[in-house]
């Protein structure tokens, strides 16, 4: 055990402790056992258990003792007493309500009582090791590098499954962005075992196992969790594949230099343009002993962002103007009596003209905004647009062409004067059009319906990640990790139609947000709440914090029908549907629609997707007839292609244009010239459909001199395309098909003056 040197009263509570030699009690001084924040805040001297796992463990010098920096004494337990705040000058005051932290090491205790000496050697790690050598056919303890990767892997894989079983999925901010850094890190040293082909999930799987005794739950998760896990390898597979190959050439590149270092630049491009994380950047650059040029990486990172700023600048970002701010000032907020009526009486406490200034009146032909005591029209929030309607006074009359919430009470409604002149003051009447209203309650309910149909067809992983209600339809956007089958739309889509069926009344309530909570409510994560909240409920299937307008019962939203479903952001879908007369108009149209092409294909309506079928069918084989027709013209001169090669510095260069019809015979030429080439670099060129195709191969013996997407690049800018591939093949493409000509017959000069030295 060891104490803080000057800790006498520790020292002498662990001597009355039966079994406890005096001479196993040892002081430390502050670098040991004082315990801190940081330079400044609570701190304390700590007391440490420590385990000495004998000689064999140890660095083997004679003075190895307790707070040795080898691994024979093995830190266990740590009790911290924390009793002092320190300040910036370094003084200490007692705290007001000391404390004392404890920490145990659960996996250390599991190593130590099974006699291992590390962590990984211990049975809540082992299972997953042996599933990695299986996979990967190396041993563990055989080599540092294999053993490095293992034990990241190890990790990093019961980090995932437990995040996943706690709802997190990946995706690029808060707690799924370390979930997809986590997985990534992952796969990449997954590489460093020869794992090329996906194999995290049964890495997962392998932890699922073994954890199942104390946690039953991932039963429920292992579907779920083999869905975002293989979903997720693949789609960084790629991602990773190139930017390895770029990052590798680029290190060949600087150790051929003789300078040493990833530049902040080149990484900036690889994140930026590949998606490639920086993460695996770091991690390479420190196992090749190269520096990492993170000041460069975060000056690129910044000048993105300031020119992210200027443009949204330019955009015209809303700021709140004058006129707003002294409303705000003043202290006066708007009533929301719209929950209740569509109609009420109210007086006007402020007008704003079009440049947001105060005035006392408009009139006829002006537009401005309007701020009143109280209102039936509901301000945009929650993703409901704001009501629209009618505003009438003695006299005078106008338009209310939405409505928004510029603070929390202060309500201000786009007013378009058509009659008279509106003052200070004034009593007007306020009526909000009751067909916009109702179409909204009922897009606004429909989307309770369809959140809870989400999760009850695809998971309880499903979170809201955004919506959009207004009177024509109704957007919602979800956490998910792959695009919905037609099967699952269509079960999500009777189901809500179901409930809209059953006619289910919704009741609304303001209770304690923690009794809210208690109930099972669902709230928007990341979203602030007050004390006391507003619940809707379609009990018993659904029920959420929302303060949007709703229908009375289920069945005034009439129809419900999903319009499309698609992917906005990397794990998160979206859904748009309609209800009400507009899903009635959209199944009529449909219905329209189908009956015209069944005429056109001379087919019944359920007859058209056999009928479809057929003539795509024989439509493919007439293309694979004209495809093998134009590899067999692309070849046909094959013999007169070689005869026009050329040397430049001692290469062989062959450059010429081709006809194509498709991509696919450039690369199938491209496939015979290598072949028969051997030693040298071939640039083939022509035009589809008026757009240019290039595709450069460089030999294997002389990538170390060109690099295949540096030429690509440089002769599709002839093009005003750009493109990209492998060190030995790359492609690109341009808007300019008559320029390929010219692109071509420069190949010679862009080979000449790209050679590396």
């Amino acid at each position: 055990v060891s104490v803080f040197e000057d800790d006498d009263e520790a020292f002498e509570m662990w001597e009355q402790i039966e079994g406890l030699p005096e001479g196993r009690i040892v002081r430390l001084d502050e670098k040991d056992n004082f315990w801190a924040m940081g330079d400044t805040g609570p701190c304390g001297p700590c007391s440490e258990i420590h385990i000495d796992q004998g000689i064999e463990a140890g660095c083997g010098r004679e003075d190895c003792a307790v707070g040795c920096d080898c691994d024979r004494f093995l830190e266990l337990w740590n009790l911290v007493f924390m009793q002092f705040n320190r300040s910036e000058d370094g003084s200490m005051e007692s705290l007001p309500k000391p404390s004392i932290d404890t920490g145990l090491g659960l996996e250390r205790v599991a190593a130590v009582m099974q006699g291992k000496l590390n962590n990984y050697d211990s049975d809540l790690f082992t299972p997953i090791i042996n599933r990695l050598e299986t996979l990967s056919g190396r041993s563990y303890g055989m080599s540092p590098q294999d053993d490095t990767a293992m034990r990241v892997i190890t990790d990093h894989v019961r980090a995932t499954v437990f995040l996943v079983a706690d709802g997190v999925l990946p995706s690029n901010e808060g707690r799924g962005y370390v979930l997809r850094r986590v997985m990534r890190r992952a796969i990449r040293f997954g590489r460093n075992l020869g794992l090329t082909k996906p194999f995290l999930h049964e890495a997962c799987l392998a932890v699922a196992e073994s954890m199942l005794g104390a946690y039953p739950r991932l039963i429920d998760t292992a579907e779920l969790l083999g869905k975002v896990v293989t979903n997720e390898e693949a789609r960084f597979g790629e991602t990773l594949e190139h930017g390895l190959a770029m990052l590798d050439d680029e290190i060949r590149r600087q150790e051929r230099a003789g300078t040493p270092r990833i530049s902040g630049d080149f990484i900036f491009k690889l994140y930026d343009t590949f998606g490639f994380p920086v993460d695996i950047v770091r991690d390479i650059s420190l196992e090749r002993g190269l520096d990492f040029d993170e000041t460069g990486f975060n000056s690129a990172m910044e000048q993105q962002r300031a020119q992210s700023r200027a443009s949204r600048k330019g955009e015209g970002v809303q700021l709140k103007d004058a006129g707003v701010k002294s409303l705000l000032k003043s202290g006066d907020r708007t009533e929301f009596v719209g929950y209740d009526t569509l109609h009420s009486s109210a007086v006007v406490k402020g007008l704003l003209d079009n440049n947001g200034q105060i005035v006392e009146s408009l009139s006829a032909g002006d537009t401005g905004r309007l701020f009143v005591d109280s209102s039936p029209f509901y301000a945009e929030a929650g993703g409901q647009v704001g009501d629209v309607g009618a505003v009438s006074w003695q006299n005078g009359s106008g338009g209310i062409t939405t409505t928004a919430a510029e603070a929390e009470g202060l309500t201000l409604h786009d007013l378009e004067v058509a009659v008279g002149t509106i003052s200070l003051g004034d009593t007007i009447e306020l009526e909000v059009s009751r067909a916009a209203r109702m179409d909204t309650q009922a897009n606004h309910s429909a989307t309770h319906l369809l959140q809870s149909a989400l999760r009850n067809t695809l998971g309880d992983h499903i979170k809201q990640a955004g919506s959009l209600v207004t009177p024509d339809r109704l957007r919602f956007d979800f956490t998910h990790f792959s695009a919905l089958s037609d099967n699952e739309i269509a079960a999500i889509e009777q189901w809500v139609n179901e409930q809209i069926r059953e006619n289910i009344p919704l009741g609304v309530k303001v209770v304690d947000r923690d009794e809210a909570f208690n109930e099972g409510a669902t709230a928007l994560f990341g979203e602030k709440y007050g004390d006391a909240v507003r619940v809707v409920s379609i009990d018993p299937i659904s029920k959420e914090l929302c303060g949007g307008t709703h229908v009375a019962a289920t069945g005034n939203i009439g129809l419900f029908k999903i319009v499309s479903e698609s992917g906005i952001a990397a794990g998160v879908r979206r859904i748009e549907a309609v209800t009400g007369t507009q899903a009635v108009i959209m199944v009529q149209e449909m219905t329209q629609r189908l009956s015209v092409i069944g005429k056109k294909l001379n087919a019944p309506p359920d007859e058209i997707a056999v009928k479809l079928e057929s003539i795509l069918d024989y439509q493919k084989k007439l293309e694979k007839q004209i495809e093998k027709l134009s590899t067999q013209l692309a070849s046909s001169d094959f013999d007169t292609l070689f005869s026009t090669a050329q040397e430049v510095n001692g290469v062989q260069v062959i450059a010429a244009q081709i006809p194509l019809d498709s991509p696919k015979t450039l690369r199938e030429v491209g496939d015979k010239v290598r072949d028969k080439m051997g030693s040298g670099i071939a640039v083939l060129g022509g035009a589809i459909s008026g757009k240019a195709a290039l595709l450069v191969i460089v030999s294997k013996d002389l990538t170390d001199r060109y690099n295949a997407g540096d030429l690509v690049n440089k002769t599709a800018a002839l093009v005003g395309g750009k493109g990209g591939g492998r060190p030995d093949m790359a492609q690109a493409g341009g808007p300019h098909g008559d320029k390929v000509s010219g692109a071509i017959a420069a190949v010679p000069e862009i080979i000449a003056s790209s050679a590396r030295k």
